[in-house]
């Protein structure tokens, strides 16, 4: 079984509504990692043999994160800068993460429909996470598809309870040591892996 080091930040998480319920949930599933970045770092002071040691010990590494200003909180930034080195996670000699699995977890205020060419944001989801993608090309990671609850201010206690099952269900999917990790990137959101019949999973 694949063991996940899912990395979350939220630095107002008495606020939120989505991630509250998201994150019990990927708590309690066996073999899962739950790194609260501003829980441990609250002066964004990384510890990066810490965080180096968390990534070396496991197969798949998630960031879950609201989605701020296109992008990341900014421990996520810092967490980047300091830890995935030159010379240990990228460049000539860094191959330390070779083989591993990065992606995201995010929650986005807007539609769907509003992350298009001709949506209000004028661009993809998948566009906007492109130097997480390309940040796991340069360290000779595979980068999974995105994991995306659109249009949280809209939902109900009940709506979130959902996802926080569909988020569950994916990870214990990508836990299982039959699954051909390659294919996760030509997914358009990494929920979709529930709905691939198992002999693709080869």
């Amino acid at each position: 079984m694949a063991s996940v080091l899912i990395n979350f930040a939220h630095p107002a998480l008495e606020k939120s509504r989505v991630h509250a319920q998201l994150m019990p949930a990927v708590k309690s599933i066996p073999g899962v990692t739950f790194n609260d970045l501003y829980e441990n770092y609250p002066d964004l002071d990384i510890n990066v043999a810490r965080e180096q040691k968390l990534l070396l010990s496991h197969d798949i590494i998630l960031f879950q994160h609201p989605f701020y200003w296109y992008s990341a909180p900014a421990i996520i930034k810092q967490w980047i800068d300091l830890v995935l080195e030159h010379g240990w996670a990228y460049g000539r000699t860094g191959k330390a993460l070779q083989g591993k699995v990065m992606g995201n977890i995010i929650s986005v205020g807007g539609p769907e429909q509003s992350y298009s060419p001709e949506g209000h944001h004028q661009h993809t989801i998948h566009e906007f996470l492109l130097p997480f993608r390309q940040t796991a090309r340069l360290c000779n990671m595979e980068y999974a598809a995105p994991f995306v609850v659109f249009g949280v201010h809209k939902y109900e206690y009940e709506d979130i309870r959902e996802h926080s099952r569909q988020l569950t269900e994916t990870i214990k999917r990508l836990q299982a040591d039959n699954f051909n990790i390659s294919s996760l990137s030509q997914l358009s959101y990494l929920y979709q892996i529930l709905q691939l019949p198992a002999q693709t999973q080869q």
